[in-house]
């Protein structure tokens, strides 16, 4: 590493730090997630980056393939790229990380996002390789073997990795946003230290058990219940729309404790996987991010042992609080996702605008298609902003609540809005799977839905709204 320091003392960011992140990602070279951060957080210190000469990994947004003897672009085109989409305005450290991330989802996620989709299974290899890099322990601090970066980084990464394949960024946000991000927060030293490791890389995932069969956005109304039994704690009920619940090893349990005090009567639990009495639910077929599981999780006399790292996560009633808490900071991640989606249906529209031509001119030439194009970018950008301020807002450990709901409810339903664009930009092209326009519209649908729906997240902004104008409706 003395060399990166050498490198950055003297303004000279060049081909070594490209060649190397290359190798870190296209071989079987595995590099500290603490290497990469202090790479990015050196970066920062610099007064200039120069990666002349250098490029990155480019795919054929129609074909999903590269070919052989296709010439990479400059490095002043991604640059400029950058710039349009307001990165230049960020730190260097996050402008290496977003083009990092684009290089990788580029070269080794759009190519496979396909398949993926139809096999409809965990991407496991790219999953190993998200963890060499640090990404799916984006939020775990230095101390204990993840990157430690803030959550505009997360949201950054998010919105690359996620414009490659949807499905890495839906178990990518899991792992940061619902399972490490809670553990970091409310659990304690042994508990912390229990489940990193493997979790660390991805190559043992968590999830998040919060919705029933009966509460739907009412995760206040819980009906799965704990019962304390000398040091264990005896579960029953049933969880659903688990994502990551087939392959995760380890889930965060939201369960009634003490009926009578409502909301005030959950807590939340750490419960490994697989446990007697835990039941793994056949997975859904789903519309979208269908290389991810989403499944339901029946408990049935499940005895949960204060070891191990499992055990009440928190303080007994908390766990209300913690799952808003953690939403709050997942709607971010969700944000992100979303803008990924839009992204890459956008640039999927671009290119099949200037490359199709009908009554003798590329369709971009046509007023119908380019007021598209210009609302799609439009809303894309403003969605952008709200996201990052969200992030933001979420560093400074200022009051986020609203600002979250925002940025979910308008990177959502911009992914949606983009993504149906797109197809009618493609016309019959857009309906077949042979283009990734489909793909990207069936991914969008779920931001819309997961980590509450966007009528939840109006209800939320409204009430926050009314909140700050001290305005009562009781």
């Amino acid at each position: 590493m003395a060399g990166w320091a050498y490198e950055m003392e003297n303004s000279r960011f060049t081909s070594l730090v490209l060649q190397t992140i290359k190798r870190i990602i296209f071989s079987h070279l595995v590099m500290p997630a603490t290497s990469l951060v202090c790479m990015f957080n050196e970066a920062a210190d610099a007064k200039s980056a120069d990666f002349a000469g250098c490029s990155f990994g480019n795919t054929d947004i129609l074909t999903n393939s590269r070919p052989e003897n296709q010439q990479l672009p400059p490095e002043d085109v991604l640059n400029a790229i950058a710039v349009r989409r307001g990165i230049s305005d960020l730190p260097e450290s996050h402008v290496l990380l977003q083009k990092t991330c684009r290089m990788f989802a580029n070269d080794y996620l759009i190519p496979k996002a396909a398949a993926h989709d139809i096999e409809k299974k965990c991407p496991r290899e790219a999953l190993s390789k998200l963890g060499e890099l640090g990404l799916m322990s984006m939020l775990v601090p230095e101390r204990y073997g993840g990157p430690g970066l803030d959550y505009l980084a997360y949201a950054i990464a998010m919105e690359e990795i996620s414009r490659g394949c949807a499905s890495v960024g839906t178990i990518m946000s899991v792992q940061n946003s619902l399972f490490f991000a809670p553990l970091l927060k409310y659990g304690t030293q042994s508990q912390i230290e229990a489940f990193l490791g493997p979790f660390l890389t991805g190559e043992k995932l968590g999830c998040f058990a919060l919705s029933e069969p009966g509460n739907g956005s009412d995760a206040g109304a819980a009906s799965t219940t704990a019962t304390r039994k000398g040091t264990t704690w005896v579960l029953n009920g049933t969880k659903c729309w688990i994502t990551n619940g087939l392959e995760a090893e380890a889930a965060i349990v939201f369960a009634t404790t003490n009926r009578s005090l409502k909301h005030k009567g959950i807590s939340a639990f750490l419960v490994r996987k697989p446990t007697e009495g835990l039941v793994v639910g056949k997975p859904e077929d789903k519309l979208g991010i269908r290389a991810t599981s989403t499944v339901t999780l029946n408990f049935d006399d499940c005895v949960v042992h204060e070891r191990d790292g499992c055990g009440l996560l928190g303080l007994e009633g908390n766990g209300f609080k913690i799952a808003m808490k953690t939403l709050d900071a997942g709607r971010i991640g969700i944000a992100g996702q979303a803008l990924g989606i839009a992204q890459a249906a956008l640039e999927c529209a671009l290119d099949y605008a200037g490359k199709r031509s009908a009554f003798g001119s590329p369709i971009g030439k046509l007023q119908a298609i380019q007021f598209k194009l210009a609302d799609m970018e439009t809303r894309l950008h403003s969605a952008r902003l709200l996201t990052w301020q969200a992030a933001h807002l979420l560093d400074k450990e200022a009051p986020v609540t609203k600002a979250a709901a925002m940025a979910k409810l308008a990177a959502s339903e911009t992914a949606t809005f983009v993504s149906h664009q797109a197809i009618q930009i493609l016309g019959g092209m857009g309906y077949v799977n042979s283009m990734p326009a489909e793909r990207h519209y069936r991914d969008s649908r779920i931001c819309e839905i997961y980590e509450g729906t966007s009528e939840i997240q109006r209800l939320v902004i409204a009430q926050n709204l009314f909140k700050e104008h001290g305005i009562s409706l009781s």
